[in-house]
C-alpha cells in the first residue's frame, strides 16, 4: 500500500519540491539529525496540514501520529488561533516585559495559568519553550536558596532516560546517554537516578516492591551526596522520549515526600503531559496526586502554533524571588522574547478551544480505547511491551519476548516501523528499539481502529524484512 496522493483544495501555488528539498538538504542544520542518511536522503518536506492529518510537498496525506513533536494537542489549521496571532501581531506584534513594562496577552495568561495550576502555583516566569523552561527554572531555583542563605544546595537529581531539553544544562538533565554523545555536560550540578522503567524492573520483583526499590535509592542517594548539597528532583509525570515509561503506582507522591522530609524543591516537567494529553490541563496533581513546587511546560501550552514555555512557581518560592535582594538590585534573568504577545495570544485561545470543545474530556474517554487497541499488537513477535497512558503511549520492540533482549541497533526496527506505516499514510515517532505514538487530541474511536489496522500491517511488514536480512 503507499500514500495517497490529494490534489490541492486551495489556491496556494504549487511548491518546487526538488528545489526546496536540496535547499533544505544544503543549508538547514536539522535536530536529532542521522548523518549516515542525511547527506543522502535529505528530508521529508511538510508543507500543509488540517485536523488530524498533514501533508508533504508531494501531496502526499498522512495521519499525524505524533501531534507535530509531542504538542499540536488541539489538531491543525485551526484558523481562529491563526487569526487571534494575526490580530495581536497587527496591533503589537512585539514590545520588551523587562523591568516595569508588560503586554496584556503576557498578563491574561499568567493568570490563566495560575487558575488551571495546582492552587500553590499563582506566578508565571515566560520562556521560549521546554528546554529554556527548565533551563530558567535551575537558575531560579539556585538563586533562591542563595537568597535563603544556602548557596551550598545546587546539585539537582535526574533520573536515567529523562528528556529534558537540549540547551546546556537541560541536556545535563537530561539522562538518555546517546543525547550526549560528544557533547560537553555540567556533571557537577546534576545527579541521575534509575529510571522508574516497570517492563524492565528486576526479575521477580513486584510492582509495589520496585517502587519500594526507587524511593529508597533516592534516599540512599540524599544520603551519599548530603541534602544540604541537593536543590532540587526534577521529573517527567510519565516520561517521554526515554521511552514513554509510566512509574510505579504511588512513586511521584513518595518522591515528592522524601523531597519535603529533605528540603529539596519537586520540579514537575510536563512539557508534554501538560495540556490534555493525559486528559487534564495538568497531570501532578490530577492524576498523580502530587503538588510541585514548580511545573514546567510548553508544547501543548500554545499547541506548537508559537514558540512559548512557562515556569510555574510556589507562592512560598515566589515570596523570597519577590523580595528586593539589594539596592539597585533586580531578578536579572529572563528573554527578549518572554511573555511575547503573539505567542501568549495564540496560548490563551488554544486553552479556550481546549475548554470550549471538552478536548481532555475526549482523552478521558478515547485514551483508554487507544491503549486497549494498541495493546492488541503485543501478538506481533516483535512487540515486547506495549505502554503508556491515553494520549502517551510507546511500543518497545524486541528481539525476544522471554528475555527482552533487544535486536542489534544496526536492525534499525524502530526506523523500519516508522517507515512501514508512513508508507501506508501515519506518522509515527522511531527512537531507536521504540515506536511512540502521541497523536493531536482530537483523535476520534475511528481514527483509532485506523490507525491500529497501519500499524498491525506495518509491524507485519517490518517483521518479515527483520527476518529476510537476517536479525530474526
Amino acid at each position: 500500500m503507499t500514500t495517497t496522493t490529494i490534489r490541492p483544495t486551495t489556491d496556494r501555488p504549487a511548491l518546487d519540491t526538488q528545489t526546496l528539498w536540496q535547499k533544505d538538504k544544503d543549508h538547514f542544520i536539522h535536530p536529532f539529525t542521522d548523518f549516515s542518511v542525511f547527506h543522502e536522503d535529505g528530508c521529508d518536506l511538510i508543507t500543509d496540514s488540517e485536523g488530524i492529518h498533514v501533508e508533504d510537498s508531494r501531496g502526499n496525506r498522512f495521519i499525524d501520529g505524533i501531534a507535530g513533536l509531542w504538542c499540536v494537542n488541539v489538531g491543525h489549521g485551526r484558523a481562529e488561533i491563526g487569526q487571534a496571532m494575526a490580530d495581536q501581531a497587527t496591533r503589537m506584534a512585539y514590545f520588551s516585559t523587562f523591568n516595569n513594562l508588560s503586554n496584556a496577552p503576557a498578563a491574561e495568561l499568567a493568570a490563566k495559568l495560575a487558575e488551571l495550576a495546582p492552587a500553590h502555583l499563582n506566578h508565571v516566569f515566560y520562556s521560549c519553550g521546554g528546554s529554556a523552561a527548565n533551563d530558567a527554572t535551575i537558575r531560579l531555583v539556585h538563586y533562591y536558596f542563595n537568597r535563603l542563605g544556602k548557596p551550598a544546595k545546587k546539585r539537582i537529581l535526574s533520573r536515567n532516560n529523562a528528556y529534558h531539553g537540549t540547551t546546556y544544562l537541560a541536556a545535563t538533565l537530561t539522562g538518555i546517554e546517546s543525547n550526549n554523545w560528544d557533547f560537553d555536560t555540567l556533571d557537577h550540578l546534576v545527579s541521575h537516578l534509575s529510571e522508574a522503567n516497570c517492563y524492565r524492573r528486576p526479575e521477580g520483583m513486584s510492582e509495589a516492591e520496585y517502587c519500594d526499590h526507587l524511593v529508597q535509592e533516592f534516599e540512599d542517594t540524599i544520603a551519599e551526596i548530603g541534602a544540604d548539597h541537593i536543590a532540587a528532583f526534577i521529573a517527567e509525570p510519565i516520561m517521554g522520549a526515554g521511552g514513554v515509561l509510566v512509574a510505579p503506582e504511588g512513586y511521584h507522591a513518595r518522591m515528592q515526600a522524601v523531597c519535603r522530609a529533605n528540603d529539596i524543591l519537586f520540579i514537575a516537567d510536563e512539557v508534554v503531559t501538560g495540556f490534555g494529553r493525559l486528559g487534564h490541563f495538568f497531570a501532578s496533581e490530577a492524576v498523580f496526586d502530587t503538588q510541585p513546587d514548580i511545573i514546567n511546560c510548553a508544547k501543548g501550552l500554545s499547541s506548537g502554533y508559537a514558540p512559548l514555555g512557562a515556569t510555574l512557581i510556589s507562592d512560598a518560592i515566589y515570596e523570597v524571588l519577590g523580595t528586593p535582594q539589594r539596592k539597585g538590585g533586580v531578578l536579572s534573568t529572563g528573554f527578549t522574547y518572554s511573555g511575547h504577545p503573539v505567542s501568549c495570544a495564540a496560548a490563551l485561545k488554544n486553552i479556550e478551544i481546549i475548554e470550549r470543545e471538552g478536548i481532555c474530556e475526549n482523552v478521558r474517554e478515547v485514551g483508554p480505547y487507544l491503549e486497549q487497541q494498541l495493546k492488541t499488537l503485543s501478538r506481533h513477535e516483535t512487540v515486547g511491551d506495549v505502554r503508556g497512558s491515553h494520549f502517551m503511549m510507546c511500543l518497545e520492540n524486541v528481539a525476544d519476548k522471554i528475555t527482552k533482549a533487544l535486536l542489534p541497533v544496526e536492525a534499525r526496527v524502530g526506523d523500519r516501523v516508522a517507515a512501514e506505516a508512513q508508507q501506508r499514510g501515519l506518522i509515527i515517532r522511531p527512537v531507536g528499539h521504540l515506536n511512540i505514538v502521541s497523536p493531536p487530541l482530537i483523535w476520534t474511536r475511528e481514527t483509532v481502529d485506523r490507525v491500529v489496522a497501519i500499524l498491525d500491517e506495518a509491524l507485519t511488514a517490518a517483521t518479515e524484512s527483520l527476518r529476510e536480512d537476517g536479525y530474526l
